[in-house]
């Protein structure tokens, strides 16, 4: 296509250059994201433990974060059909929180790097997706 309608704002192609991920061939990748990143929680519930609607969502540095990102990265690795067993090996850097447009509204969200272990594989696949939810709003995207 030699234009793309980008929320509204007509986008000429001119060129299309491919970037390749790294080969991770360690088995070890130094993520840091652009854009913030954000996971799903646990859901929210009330005095009664009833479980409510509302959805929690996590930045980094905030409790349970690592393991909704662990979760968050495994289900992404099944989604693609290649090996889950990617650990989180470290949180090296949680930028400020911004807020980040989306749709009718806005979500709130945190730059992170992170170093991650796992098949070389999956570590491309998770590069080139992004980290976290939202990803094809622009969330979570990572430096190139």
């Amino acid at each position: 296509m030699r234009v793309l309608d980008w929320g509204g704002v007509a986008l000429q192609v001119r060129r299309v250059v491919p970037v390749f991920p790294p080969l991770f061939s360690e088995g070890t990748a130094l993520l840091r994201t652009v854009t913030p990143v954000l996971v799903k929680g646990p859901p929210r519930r009330d005095e009664q433990g009833c479980r409510l609607r509302s959805q929690r969502w996590l930045l980094p540095g905030e409790p349970e974060w690592e393991a909704y990102f662990v979760r968050n990265v495994k289900r992404k690795a099944e989604t693609l059909g290649l090996d889950a067993g990617v650990e989180l090996e470290s949180v090296t850097r949680v930028g400020p929180k911004r807020s980040f447009a989306v749709g009718a509204g806005a979500k709130v969200g945190a730059g992170v790097d992170v170093e991650l272990s796992g098949p070389p594989q999956t570590l491309q696949a998770l590069w080139s997706w992004g980290l976290g939810v939202a990803t094809s709003a622009g969330f979570g995207a990572v430096a190139v």
